[in-house]
């Protein structure tokens, strides 16, 4: 009588093929971590943009409301927007006609001014 042996192989993963699909997994969440990262830093300037350019636009309205003729010069004032503190450096320049002014107004974080973040010109018209 012969005797058949059977193997039964057992339903399951090898340690190789464990491993393999950890490696997978942990690449794919580093790489969505990365994004997620990037995605968070690129809102924080995006927000810090949009609120630097409100204050740029909030001197500009300000100056064409007024019908302000500003000096030329160069001023600096605090113009914190959403509780972000700003500086905005304002020149004023002489055009080629009398009747006209341009005015550059650049915003730059508080705490470094050597970084701009914005600038904005506008032509101002004489308003006498």
């Amino acid at each position: 009588m012969k005797r058949h042996c059977r193997r039964i192989r057992s339903a399951g993963f090898t340690l190789l093929e464990v491993l393999v699909a950890l490696a997978i997994v942990g690449t794919a969440l580093g790489a969505s971590l990365r994004a997620v990262g990037s995605l968070t830093q690129n809102s924080t300037d995006l927000r810090l943009s949009m609120m630097a350019t409100w204050s740029a636009e909030n001197r500009l309205a300000q100056i064409r409301i007024a019908k302000e003729w500003p000096p030329v010069g160069n001023r600096s004032f605090d113009c914190p927007q959403d509780g972000i503190a700003f500086v905005c450096q304002e020149s004023v320049f002489s055009t080629p006609n009398p009747a006209f002014r341009r005015v550059e107004v650049s915003v730059v974080p508080a705490d470094n001014p050597n970084r701009r973040i914005i600038k904005l010109t506008q032509v101002v018209p004489n308003g006498i």
